[in-house]
């Protein structure tokens, strides 16, 4: 066996599921052909910052089965770590079907992931992970929804990770049916974003979790909790940051980039996500991160599929020095 290549720089970890599109308009019952692809907020943006040249481990279970064998060639084939992604031969792997998008609108899903192999995922999946070796980790509130057992390996991810000096990105990626009640959803994600540096919730997500109406106020409720720049998603109207720099508090609104045609808005946040963290590591001023940000949730929203509009490193070079 050859030996495997350095530990990853940034892990992502979650769900990834094999995902049926609709080939035709209509209810999801009347459809007759479907085409594969792969489906997980957090896979999206794991592939993401692959294609912008970072070395991205991602962390899950699969199950024994061909969708997991699928998604497995997939992800590799995009460049993905795969050495933390385990075969669980007691439990399948998750399915999702998804009708055709139609006229910008979201569209609609089913899920299939109950008792799914990722919702059995625990603490002792990280084991094999070197800490020391991670600049960052990127997580969402879709693995501590999954199960007790997946949100003991999310807190155990953000601790060990944070203490090792790892930087730590939250998406609160809000999934209401898979919790037993808000009250717990609220506790528990509010918990989550305090342990990690930026929190990028969505306006509608901040109200939910928080409380609170404004940008600001949804922000100021993460940073007195520990958080270090919050980044609200306000959809076309772009997004607002708040946050520290240099021992002082800036904040901003930066406009969203104008889109001719909506196709599909899902991954729309996690192109987003990308856009931040990528940018975040490379040293990049908050206004340029939130750009970046910006321009990649944009160029999601212009393509049938959920990482399908996610540019390599010469596209989004191409497209941001347009826009200075």
């Amino acid at each position: 066996m050859p030996p495997l290549s350095p530990s990853p720089e940034i892990i992502a970890f979650g769900e990834a599921m094999t995902m049926f599109v609709a080939e035709e308009a209509g209810a999801l019952g009347h459809v007759e052909h479907f085409q594969r692809r792969i489906a997980g907020a957090d896979t999206n943006v794991a592939i993401g910052l692959a294609r912008l040249g970072f070395h991205v481990g991602w962390l899950s279970r699969v199950g024994d089965d061909s969708f997991g064998s699928f998604i497995r060639r997939a992800l590799e084939a995009e460049g993905l770590d795969c050495r933390h992604l385990r075969t669980d031969a007691e439990h399948p792997t998750g399915l999702v079907f998804k009708e055709l998008a139609q006229g910008g609108a979201d569209p609609y899903v089913e899920y299939y992931r109950r008792g799914s192999a990722a919702s059995h995922l625990a603490p002792t999946d990280a084991d094999g992970i070197d800490f020391s070796s991670l600049r960052h980790v990127h997580a969402t509130g879709i693995p501590p929804a999954l199960s007790a057992s997946s949100r003991e390996l999310t807190e155990a991810m953000l601790d060990r990770a944070r203490n090792a000096g790892a930087s730590l990105s939250f998406d609160p990626n809000l999934r209401p049916s898979l919790w037993r009640s808000k009250t717990e959803m609220r506790e528990v994600l509010n918990s989550l974003a305090a342990r990690t540096h930026w929190v990028l919730p969505g306006l509608a997500e901040g109200r939910l979790l928080t409380g609170h109406d404004s940008p600001e106020a949804i922000a100021d409720f993460y940073l007195e909790r520990g958080a270090q720049a919050v980044i609200v998603k306000l959809g076309p109207e772009g997004s607002y940051y708040r946050g520290s720099l240099g021992g002082n508090q800036v904040d901003f609104t930066m406009p969203g980039v104008p889109v001719t045609k909506v196709v599909d808005t899902v991954g729309a946040g996690d192109g987003f996500a990308v856009g931040i963290i990528s940018a975040l590591l490379e040293g990049l001023s908050p206004r340029e991160a939130v750009q970046r940000g910006n321009l990649i949730g944009a160029l999601a929203v212009q393509v049938r599929g959920d990482m399908e509009g996610l540019p390599d490193r010469t596209h989004l070079d191409q497209l941001s020095s347009t826009l200075k």
